[in-house]
């Protein structure tokens, strides 16, 4: 799954470049939306990501494309890899910026950790079936 966003001015830092904050903001909504399109009606949240290091800057008016990946599932949880590539201003291709694993955990309405049917690409959960 791909999605795109448009760095604005109102997620740049004080150095003019975007804030990290803004890009774990997004790394975390795409891959939430690529999990819970599998996973259909399961209550998901985020429960880790892998290491997270910023090697390059991403200037105003970049394009960013995160491409989703499923990795592996587990009982309760599944986990995604996102890759964010920058299309910078003047630039002619695009240079991947960001990489992470992001891992979800399907809870029940008390919070409780709840299993996870098996994948199938779109899969409903059983309650919602």
């Amino acid at each position: 799954m791909n999605n795109y966003t448009l760095v604005r001015p109102e997620h740049l830092n004080h150095h003019g470049f975007l804030f990290g904050g803004v890009m774990l903001k997004w790394v975390d909504e795409f891959a939430w939306l690529a999990a819970s399109k599998e996973f259909r009606g399961c209550k998901l949240v985020t429960v880790a990501m892998d290491e997270i290091r910023f090697s390059q800057q991403v200037p105003l008016g970049s394009i960013l494309r995160f491409s989703i990946d499923f990795v592996r599932q587990g009982r309760t949880s599944a986990t995604y890899q996102v890759v964010v590539y920058s299309d910078g201003p003047g630039q002619d291709q695009e240079k991947r910026v960001f990489a992470n694993r992001i891992t979800f955990v399907r809870v029940d309405e008390q919070g409780r950790k709840k299993e996870l049917p098996v994948r199938k690409e779109f899969i409903p959960c059983a309650e919602n079936v």
